[in-house]
């Protein structure tokens, strides 16, 4: 019996070590028999328990593109929401930088409110959450795209891909905060954690102004642990402003007379000061030096062997961390889209050997769209010289999320769910 159970160790370690996530080949699809209404593991609702939050409180989705990390944060009792569960992101699509037109590979980048009717429990890919892309600042822009999902099988083509049993937990934690009476879940897409450094490090990308505009809201979020208001005129996103006289915001529209709370000001103020600090600092950590950020191919190469033994559409897309680089700015042509002396000839060799049915996309940086402008001076100076490039991208031979009926009906109203919950400030559009 020895040699059975060294040999179970080993497997359990092959796996851990092969695969996108801890939970990825010790999961069995077929052993959920009710998948819509599979409960959180005991462990996730007594770590909820512990940081003093209800099972049906109000969650926020954050995901971090670069870093490859989605987040669920939970409303506490006392109002403010804490990060309650991290995962690793399997697979998305593209490079950084918002989603601008179909077919670009892009995944989306902003924020958008989920209803109970973007859940999808009919899914191909195990069970999805339509992101809701494009939401109003999107169309302001003329951007467009379809059947943008969070969805399971670790495949991706302008989408989030997680494992099946990471969706599983993802989409048990949307449904119970529907059932507590959360009428929307604010997901927040960013291209990565919006540290001084972070923004220092990417101050020659062309995507830098749109960037800034989400750090406010970003900044809002780490300031108050409370997902911010959000608003949109003038084609720009606009968070947690009062405007007077009752005038309402138009996505296209001037942007009326607004103010910040005052309270939340003072809290900005001081959060932007040590900011300015740190970003000045991080400047001179980055002067003479660009970020060359990596294809979606280049990601691929450098887990190709986490492919091995599965599946064609299983399609991880690696760290943007691992495979991006710092470049020397006076050794590139463009530094809004640098590029390396060579690519690594084993990340070629590793390429050549995919199957032809494999995905193996090439993507460029996205455009940012026309009459983009930053928002306020909380976020970091521009860059002079960073002008938007053109972009092209090559669809890869994945299975792609086609439109399925969003059959979760909105909650019944009760007599118990009609009794206005503690959360009540979160449910307006």
């Amino acid at each position: 019996m020895r040699w059975k159970s060294t040999a179970l160790a080993l497997t359990f370690a092959a796996a851990v070590l092969a695969g996108c996530n801890d939970t990825l080949d010790s999961f069995d699809p077929a052993s959920v028999s009710n998948k819509v209404e599979h409960p959180l593991p005991s462990s996730i609702l007594a770590d909820m328990k512990a940081k003093g939050m209800e099972r049906n409180s109000p969650i926020a989705i954050r995901i971090f593109k670069e870093e490859g990390v989605l987040e669920i944060w939970k409303a506490k009792t006392n109002n403010r929401f804490d990060k309650i569960k991290e995962y690793q992101i399997c697979a998305w699509s593209g490079r950084l930088g918002p989603k601008v037109k179909e077919g670009d590979r892009q995944a989306p980048e902003g924020f958008y409110p989920l209803s109970p009717h973007h859940l999808n429990p009919n899914s191909k890919y195990f069970l999805a959450i339509n992101t809701g892309y494009p939401n109003r600042f999107d169309q302001a822009n003329g951007r467009n795209g379809t059947n943008l999902m969070i969805h399971g099988a670790c495949s991706s083509s302008g989408c989030y891909s997680m494992t099946d049993a990471q969706i599983l937990e993802i989409y048990a934690f949307a449904r119970d905060a529907f059932k507590g009476g959360q009428a929307t879940i604010q997901l927040q897409a960013f291209p990565f954690r919006m540290t001084a450094e972070n923004m220092a490090r990417h101050q020659h990308s062309p995507h830098f102004s749109f960037w800034q505009m989400l750090k406010v809201g970003y900044d809002n979020f780490e300031v108050t642990k409370r997902p911010p208001e959000v608003g949109i005129c003038e084609k720009k996103y606009v968070f947690n402003q009062q405007v007077a006289d009752g005038k309402s915001l138009s996505p296209t529209g001037a942007c009326p007379a607004m103010t910040t709370p005052p309270a939340l000001q003072m809290a900005l103020a001081s959060y932007n000061a040590t900011y300015s600090k740190d970003y000045a600092k991080a400047l001179k950590k980055f002067d003479g030096k660009v970020w060359y950020d990596p294809t979606e191919a280049e990601r691929k190469a450098i887990v190709a062997d986490q492919r091995k033994g599965h599946d064609l559409a299983y399609a991880p897309t690696g760290s943007a961390l691992k495979a991006g680089k710092l470049l020397k700015i006076d050794e590139v042509a463009d530094p809004a889209n640098p590029a390396p002396a060579a690519t690594a000839p084993a990340a070629i060799a590793r390429l050549a050997a995919t199957p032809a049915n494999q995905s193996t996309p090439v993507a460029t940086p996205s455009v940012a769209p026309a009459g983009q402008s930053a928002t306020t001076a909380a976020a970091a100076p521009a860059v002079p010289g960073a002008a938007p490039t053109a972009a092209a991208g090559q669809a890869a031979n994945v299975p792609v999320p086609q439109p399925n009926p969003m059959v979760a009906p909105a909650p019944v109203q009760t007599a118990e769910t009609a009794k206005k919950p503690f959360w009540k400030i979160w449910q307006k559009q």
